[in-house]
Order: structure tokens, then sequence, then C-alpha cells
């Protein structure tokens, strides 16, 4: 998948959520708190920021791992395989999860 077919599927499920809005113009991302909750890295892959717990299960639901940015392994954040996208219900659920968890982290 291109990089622009990315980006208009992660701000078709950002649209679809409540109480955000995608953010950057070349580092693509969603924050509240003080903290980014959900990435668009440069290799056209979404990531998402779960409680531990919660991501472990992803990850063996879905037979996924961590997610990297730019080289870098991000903390509590997992990688939603690309057949996840089109299940807008499902994207804008855990949008909203990881957007409902760093609102439960101390603010920055």
């Amino acid at each position: 998948m291109t990089w622009d077919d990315a980006l208009k599927i992660y701000d078709d499920i950002t649209e679809a959520c409540s109480g955000f809005d995608r953010k950057g113009k070349k580092m693509i991302y969603t924050s509240s708190n003080g903290y980014m909750f959900t990435l668009l890295n440069k290799d056209a892959e979404i990531g998402i920021r779960l409680p531990k717990e919660e991501a472990a299960e992803f990850m063996n639901k879905y037979n996924t791992g961590h997610y990297y940015s730019y080289g870098a392994k991000m903390k509590d954040y997992v990688l939603v395989p690309e057949s996840l996208w089109t299940d807008k219900k499902l994207m804008v659920s855990y949008f909203e999860q990881s957007f409902a968890y760093v609102n439960t982290l101390k603010p920055k």
C-alpha cells in the first residue's frame, strides 16, 4: 500500500472518532494529555498505543508485533495489520480505546 493510500485510511478513521483530531503534516499522529497515541509512520504502517495487557492480547489475536517508527521501537505501541484497516468500526474502537488510555496517564 502506498503512503498516500494509508494516509487516506488513517484520516478516514480519525474523522470517525470523537474527542480528537489527526495532527502533523509529515509525521502523522494523534495526541492527548501530552502523549501521542496513534501514528502513521513513513513506511505506511499504523501503530496504536495500548496498556501492556491489551497490547499483548492485540498482538496475540492479530498475529502482529511491536510498532517501530524511524527504526525505534515505540513503547506500548502495537503494529496494526493492514487486514484490519478496512474494518472501520474496529479501527475506530481501537483508536478511541487508545485515546482513553493516554488520558489515564499523568499529564505531561
